[in-house]
């Protein structure tokens, strides 16, 4: 294994799902300024619009997509950068 090309920050990391509010640990090396109690510990938190928990392929489901809230929701988000 080379040395020096991997990186050395690895820590747990919570990942939440907003879809169903799962949240796992695992160790990454994300960036993120926000963070979440987990069983009494404070971890940093990086948040997914979907995961393993709430894929239609793992699930078996099919989900309808709300296509209209997700477009209101990217206008509102990138509305500040609209000349």
């Amino acid at each position: 294994m080379r040395k020096g090309i991997h990186p050395e920050n690895y820590r747990l990391v919570a990942f939440k799902d907003m879809s169903n509010e799962d949240v796992f640990l695992t160790k990454s090396t994300a960036e993120t300024n926000e963070t979440i109690d987990v069983d009494g510990v404070d971890y940093p938190v990086v948040k997914l619009e979907i995961s393993r928990t709430s894929h239609p392929f793992y699930t078996g489901k099919s989900k309808l997509v709300d296509t209209a809230g997700r477009i209101d929701k990217f206008k509102n988000k990138y509305a500040k950068f609209k000349k």
